[in-house]
């Protein structure tokens, strides 16, 4: 996983200018419990790209698709159990694989026993 998604490096005021809004609510979506951005030791918040991301998210569940703030945070809550399943599901795969080349080692080369889901 890439470390830097993570990095906290953008204040309110340039991420709400890159999301499109005001601070305030991105102070408001941080009220909700929407989005938790990083603290620094003066209480200044700082925003990672994966901050971003989520608020983009957002902004279209809410400006776009006229959703309420509490359906945004239910569709967030979802959108982050399937991507914990899907990163399961990938595990679990790689794991198949894993057990299936050491009981045919052929199958590694020529794909013949390769598994769909």
């Amino acid at each position: 996983m890439n470390e830097r998604i993570d990095e906290p490096i953008f204040v309110i005021s340039v991420a709400a200018k890159m999301i499109g809004v005001h601070a305030q609510t991105l102070r408001y979506y941080e009220r909700a419990g929407l989005v938790d951005p990083s603290r620094s030791d003066g209480n200044r918040r700082y925003y990672s790209q994966r901050d971003l991301e989520r608020l983009k998210q957002i902004k279209t569940l809410i400006d776009d698709l006229g959703v309420n703030l509490a359906g945004a945070e239910i569709a967030l809550k979802l959108m982050d159990k399937i991507e914990k399943l899907e990163d399961s599901m990938s595990q679990m795969r790689y794991q198949l694989n894993m057990l299936e080349s050491r009981s045919n080692p052929r199958a590694l080369g020529d794909g013949t026993n390769s598994t769909q889901f």
